[in-house]
């Protein structure tokens, strides 16, 4: 029996290590394009910012490590550029372009997420950060150019935690972007409280900004806008990932949501024979019980598990996901987990949301701060769509509560009468959580 793998990141080596483990007679190979495999690319903002630190330390498990104390074909630098369902073959090449081929009884497909870079002349110019390489890319350019000023190209999650990275070296930064707000999803008044951050941090913005090329300027590039000329020693493309799913549509695979592979609740394609994992593919939302496209690392590998589980019978269904993420602007934490109030509507719910100021500890405790909570309900059923928090102190794990009961389908009514931890070090005696529940409920 044949398993073959292509992709050896999150969801790629999880499915190869587990299918060795359930299966120890299994034929696994893994055909991976670049040379890392098993890496912690969400840390790779946090090691930039430390010089000393070699990219190489996000690197969970090697290559070797695979090879030899697992004993699956994990094959890098090699570029698969077709799959032929009707052989049951992939074919592609290696680095130095020779030829090659694999038959496959079971296929998985664990592309990722490529980043999307904006279609303006001089786009080559902008450093993406998604791969390792990437990484180690930019941090050969900071050390090599003495950079001291940068242009980030979007505000997303990874454009804002390079923001904090490239200062802590001492680095200006300006970001830009078309769209006219930071951070639409969130309320407006909470994404103000992260712009002031920001500003207060010397780090330079310009929104609703239109940028027409991309021109070289000595080792550095000069980012022409429509009204302006911004001046970079390095430029970085921030502005996004989409499904890397060319592979699969090429082979007739049916497509979904944002163009990521559509996959059942067994992570099985159009192709019962073919799998998909990882940031390639799609998922059901929890709340809506409709498709998504919302790349997760826990996803990844949770979907890699089960692809190991279900390869010769239909033993693990994923129930789907809340879209929970937390990302770190200096010393801002935000989380969101579940539907936004205009995410609601347009999902056919009747939502109603209300934003409450907190503390994150009893208020005569050290290190008790503000805490912003937007929680969003549906008027009509009571039902917990999701909520939205920022806050210096105790967002990160907090939103983890909002989450779990988004999967228990809770309503509003439920979860004011869940029994949160109390102590004053790390919450008043009504968490901030509740407090936002119960005056969501006096709306509803």
């Amino acid at each position: 029996m044949k398993f073959v793998v292509i992709g050896g990141d999150a969801a790629g080596m999880s499915a190869a290590s587990r299918a060795r483990r359930l299966y120890p007679d299994l034929e696994i190979t893994v055909l991976e394009q670049g040379h890392d495999v098993s890496y912690s690319a969400c840390s790779m903002p946090y090691n930039i910012a430390d010089p000393d630190t070699p990219m190489d330390d996000l690197v969970v498990r090697t290559a070797k490590e695979f090879i030899e104390k697992h004993h699956i074909h994990l094959l890098t630098g090699h570029e698969i550029t077709a799959i032929h369902p009707d052989k049951k073959q992939v074919t592609g090449r290696t680095l130095k372009k020779d030829p090659v081929a694999f038959d496959y009884d079971k296929l998985l497909i664990a592309t990722g997420a490529v980043p999307t870079l904006p279609d303006l002349p001089g786009k080559d110019r902008l450093m993406p950060l998604k791969q390792l390489e990437h990484g180690r890319r930019i941090k050969d350019v900071i050390r090599k150019n003495k950079v001291k000023k940068a242009v980030i190209l979007g505000m997303g999650y990874i454009a804002l935690e390079m923001c904090e990275a490239l200062t802590e070296l001492g680095i200006h930064v300006t970001m830009v972007k078309p769209g006219p707000r930071l951070l639409p999803w969130l309320p407006e008044k909470m994404a103000q409280i992260i712009q002031t951050h920001l500003i207060e941090k010397q780090i330079t913005l310009h929104m609703g900004t239109h940028i027409q090329r991309i021109e070289p300027a000595g080792t550095g590039s000069t980012i022409v806008c429509d009204n302006m000329n911004l001046d970079a020693d390095l430029a970085i493309g921030a502005t996004g990932v989409a499904p890397c799913s060319g592979l699969a549509k090429d082979a007739g695979l049916t497509l979904g949501v944002s163009n990521a592979i559509q996959v059942d609740p067994y992570l099985r394609t159009s192709n019962p024979d073919i799998f998909a994992a990882g940031d390639c593919g799609d998922a059901l939302h929890v709340v809506t019980g409709q498709p998504v496209w919302i790349p997760l690392a826990l996803r990844a590998n949770r979907a890699g598990w089960a692809v190991a589980d279900n390869l010769f019978k239909d033993s693990n269904a994923l129930q789907g996901v809340a879209g929970t993420a937390v990302f770190k602007v200096f010393d801002l934490a935000v989380a969101r987990t579940g539907l936004t109030f205009s995410e609601a509507k347009k999902a056919g719910f009747d939502p109603v949301e209300n934003q409450i100021t907190s503390l994150s500890r009893a208020r005569w405790q050290p290190g008790a701060a503000k805490i912003h909570v937007n929680m969003v309900g549906d008027r009509r059923s009571g039902r917990l769509l999701g909520a939205q928090i920022t806050g210096t102190d105790g967002v990160a794990h907090r939103i983890n509560a909002v989450a779990v009961a988004l999967h228990a389908n809770m309503s509003v009514a439920d979860f004011i009468q869940t029994d949160l931890a109390y102590a004053p070090p790390f919450s008043p005696t009504w968490d901030p959580m509740l407090t936002a529940a119960i005056q969501l409920g006096k709306k509803l």
